[in-house]
């Protein structure tokens, strides 16, 4: 085994980044919240970042709990790129903080933009609609 190869049955950064999102997902109290937990364990990057797994997540008898207010004030602070800071201002206004203009989805790439379209979707409470490319 080398240095970089994880030990036998230890749970690797996949499986650690896996088991919460399912954590925040159950633990989300409403559907606007599991809407932005889900958008948020989609698009990876920004929920990767130590400063903003710090600022949304808190402990709770019932576990790990996504507290989007703890994000709400250290936006600018988390060292996000100006994409994942679009990104992140969508969600948050998904769970009602902050004022972001729907307008700002022109600032996302193509992957957070179909991961934004389905967000809304599930807020609406339709996941009839199907997401993807033009042909």
């Amino acid at each position: 085994m080398t240095a970089t190869e994880p030990e036998a049955g230890a749970p690797t950064e996949e499986d650690e980044f896996q088991a919460l999102g399912k954590q925040l997902l159950r633990t989300a109290k409403s559907s606007h919240t599991q809407a932005a937990v889900q958008a948020l364990v989609q698009e990876r990057t920004i929920l990767e970042v130590p400063a903003v797994r710090h600022a949304l997540v808190v402990d709770t008898d019932d576990g790990e709990v996504a507290h989007f207010e703890g994000l709400s004030g250290r936006q600018y602070g988390l060292g996000l790129d100006e994409q994942q800071r679009a990104f992140l201002h969508l969600v948050l206004s998904m769970v009602g903080i902050g004022i972001t203009t729907l307008a700002s989805v022109q600032d996302l790439d193509d992957r957070r933009l179909q991961i934004m379209v389905r967000a809304i979707l599930r807020l609406a409470g339709n996941e009839d609609l199907a997401v993807g490319r033009r042909l």
